[in-house]
């Protein structure tokens, strides 16, 4: 296994920011493919993805959404595809995995616990919206539980068991890692355990470099040698959440699902330009970057030449 090389993810675009919050956020399946692209130039090893209407900016979890950005990212670049099953909160799970399920990739994501997930602390600095369905989107989360039942994550798991895809485990507290202990007590999660603990989500832990060794401390009992371990910090956390895990051995992930800045103020253009910002905290830590390749061994993937698109 590679030593010292730490996997960059990027997060291209996601359910939990509206189009309206910057214009650099890609949307169209032309935008999403070009940004993935150049965010796996810049050095990510994985690219994480959701697809949006392009019309509307809504989130979209149909497969056939999600394969004309997949078909261009195969076709230019060698980066690992990790699909969401995650979508929107405001889905139900046989959505969420319809894209997985149909479509085959390396790597799918997989929320480990039902949660409070509250987005209507953004309407404190977004004040206007392109989309009649943005605010009420925002506002709703008030009263929004994200169910991922250990049903739902079971059906996930069984369902899409023989595809040999892998999970993005993203565990936003404490209890989440417990969730997964469970699923591997059972047989249903095969090591090595790809573990994205999430920071800085209201619902889930904060981003205090006290949370980020509690869970470091805890998936360490829990998994031992059997994880791989990374980290997302969302909105201004990202950054400083990603530089403290680089240096504890972690791998981190950006990317403008997570965070729309680049700094105090400073809208993101592109994901490369986050993805660029991380390596330069990686290598200056004296630590390399992980290739697709080197990631695929790491994480003991089945191959990019195994998916459906």
């Amino acid at each position: 296994m590679p030593r010292g090389k730490v996997i960059i993810s990027c997060a291209v675009t996601g359910a939990i920011h509206t189009p309206s919050m910057s214009p650099h956020l890609p949307v169209t399946p032309e935008e999403i493919a070009e940004s993935s692209i150049g965010a796996a130039r810049a050095g990510a090893a994985i690219i994480h993805l959701h697809a949006r209407d392009p019309k509307t900016g809504r989130p979209d979890q149909r497969p056939e959404a999600f394969r004309p950005f997949l078909e261009k990212i195969r076709a230019s670049c060698d980066a690992v595809v990790n699909l969401t099953t995650g979508g929107s909160p405001y889905m139900t799970v046989q959505e969420r995995i319809q894209p997985a399920l149909v479509l085959k990739p390396e790597v799918a994501s997989m929320n480990m616990g039902t949660m409070g997930f509250g987005l209507f602390p953004m309407l404190n600095r977004f004040k206007e919206f392109k989309h009649d369905w943005e605010r009420p989107y925002l506002e709703g989360s008030k009263d929004l539980i994200f169910r991922n039942t250990y049903g739902d994550i079971e059906t996930s798991l069984r369902e899409l068991a023989p595809n040999r895809t892998r999970y993005e485990f993203e565990c936003y507290d404490t209890s989440h890692l417990y969730n997964l202990a469970h699923f591997v007590d059972r047989g249903l999660v095969q090591a090595p355990f790809f573990v994205q603990t999430v920071f800085g989500i209201l619902g889930g832990i904060g981003a205090h470099p006290e949370d980020v060794m509690h869970m470091k401390r805890t998936a360490d009992r829990l998994f031992g040698d059997a994880y791989r371990w990374s980290v997302l910090g969302a909105g201004r956390n990202q950054m400083p959440v990603a530089a403290m895990a680089a240096s504890m051995g972690g791998n981190v992930r950006v990317g403008l699902e997570d965070s729309l800045w680049i700094g105090a103020g400073q809208l993101a253009k592109t994901n490369a330009e986050q993805v660029l910002k991380a390596r330069e905290i990686i290598e200056g830590l004296g630590l390399e970057v992980a290739t697709p390749a080197e990631a695929r061994e790491i994480l003991q993937l089945k191959g990019g030449d195994q998916v459906a698109f």
